[in-house]
This record gives C-alpha cells, structure tokens and sequence, in this order.
C-alpha cells in the first residue's frame, strides 16, 4: 500500500496569514488543474480521505469526478492544526512572545491556545495507524489518498519515518507538498 499525500490547491487567503483550521475556500481554477494531474497517476480503487475543510473537500469532489473508480471518504482527524485566536491572523502581527512560548515547548504548546502539536500528531497517527492496520491479503489492501493540509502532511512524514514524537521546534520538517502537489508515502 502507498499513502499518496495531497496538499489542497493555494488557499484564497492573503499570503502570510495564519488560516490552519479556517475553513477558507482555494482557487477553483487550480484546483481543477491538481485533480487533472493528480487522477492521471493514481491506481484503481483507491480510498480517497479528505479533510473536512472546503479547501480539500472542493479537490477531492473533482478528482472523484473524474475517477468515479475512487472511493471517497471525509475525514475530521485530516483537519489542518487549529491555532486558535491567531487564526486569521497575519503570521508578523503574532507576539513574538506568543511564538517564542510555542518553540519553547513545541510538542505540548497549545498555539492560540486551542490545540497542541502533540494531539494533532495523535489524529494524524489514528488515522495512519488504521490505514496500516488493513490486511494485506484483501482486496481492501488499497493504496489510500489523503487530500490534506501541509501540517497534516508534514506529521504523516514524520509517521513514515517512525517518529511519533518530537521535542524541540527544529525537528518539525520544513518540507511539505506544494499546493495541489503530493507526496507517495510507505
């Protein structure tokens, strides 16, 4: 089985926003284009789990359009991080005292005061760990689609590198799909 993680097309937010669990709309022109290249390379069959939020919802409804052999199911625990009351927010209107408290204690940290890295890891790891749990010898053994968020993406890297924790800012990848991009994982 693969995991083909998908990062949502470019979000219509001004750049340079904090917007993880604002349920923002992406360009529909680029998100059509994602779903063209990306129902090109996907196998038969496969499970397609998306995020809740309409940025991923909106993807995920194309690409099964034009692949009506994929199996589409919504996903909550795909949501992007929450940060809470700087949802919104320019990232460089943040208090730095408010960033530097995060970094200080990363993995429990809530970040705008309502989720932590910690249990989005968590979310993330139940649905990595159901998807792993699928017997081999079925036909439910399917390469799985996650039309995801860039945090979401960035811990399931983690996952198929055995992380399940980490402790300081520095460890968190910097590396995630472009927007309307993926990754092939495991």
């Amino acid at each position: 089985m693969t995991l083909w993680v998908v990062r949502h097309a470019r979000p219509l937010i001004a750049p340079g926003t904090c917007y993880g669990a604002l349920n923002v709309a992406a360009d529909a022109g680029a998100t059509q284009q994602a779903a063209q290249a990306l129902a090109k390379e996907l196998p038969q069959e496969a499970m397609v789990r998306c995020s809740t939020l309409q940025r991923c919802e909106l993807l995920a409804q194309y690409l099964c359009g034009l692949r009506p052999d994929l199996v589409l199911k919504p996903e909550q625990r795909l949501v992007e991080m929450n940060f809470g009351v700087y949802e919104g927010t320019a990232w460089a209107d943040i208090p730095k005292e408010a960033l530097d408290a995060w970094t200080a204690d990363f993995w429990l940290h809530r970040f705008g005061g309502q989720e932590s890295l910690a249990e989005l890891m968590a979310r993330v790891r139940s649905v990595w760990e159901e998807d792993a749990a699928t017997p081999k010898d079925t036909n439910a053994a399917r390469d799985t689609v996650w039309v995801t968020h860039a945090g979401v993406a960035r811990a399931a890297l983690l996952l198929s590198r055995g992380v399940v924790q980490i402790d300081q800012a520095s460890a968190w990848p910097i590396e995630a799909p472009a927007f309307g991009a993926w990754w092939q994982l495991g």
